[in-house]
């Protein structure tokens, strides 16, 4: 891991901010998350993106992290840090990518003066339960949502 670095994402990674994203999100158009990447820069106390590079510049993994003023399951504090969703291209894993990158996120949330740092994942997805685990979170609870057109 060597020459990784990680920063705050900004105009000129357009492209990689938007390909990782993808990469998460793959449900919504490039053209959708160009989109939320422009209303991200325009309003950076909304959400926040951590961009983690190789040492030959590429990026390779992806953070972004928000204040969520509402409640949040499982946390004891609010306003909390929370993390969106974070990406690890599949050649960059188990390098300690993810570690920098919350790592960064948790620097930041820091910095806002808060206290807690809040994620979810689905529940069948095993791979991120596990690298939350050990990135240090906690479980707290697990929650199944539901909704009914009226």
């Amino acid at each position: 891991m060597t020459g990784h670095f990680v920063r705050i994402a900004g105009p000129r990674d357009l492209d990689a901010w938007t390909d990782l994203r993808h990469a998460l999100w793959p449900h919504l158009a490039l053209d959708g998350h160009r989109g939320e990447i422009a209303e991200a820069l325009e309003k950076p106390e909304r959400l926040v993106a951590f961009l983690c590079f190789d040492p030959d510049g590429r990026a390779i993994g992806l953070a972004e992290a928000s204040i969520r003023f509402d409640y949040v399951n499982g946390c004891q504090t609010s306003p909390v840090a929370f993390l969106e969703g974070i990406i690890v291209l599949p050649s960059a894993r188990r390098t300690g990518v993810a570690r920098l990158l919350v790592s960064a996120v948790s620097d930041w949330a820091r910095s806002m003066g808060l206290s807690e740092l809040g994620s979810d994942a689905s529940l069948d997805n095993t791979t991120s339960h596990a690298m939350h685990a050990a990135l240090g979170f906690d479980e707290t609870q697990r929650v199944v949502y539901f909704r009914k057109a009226l």
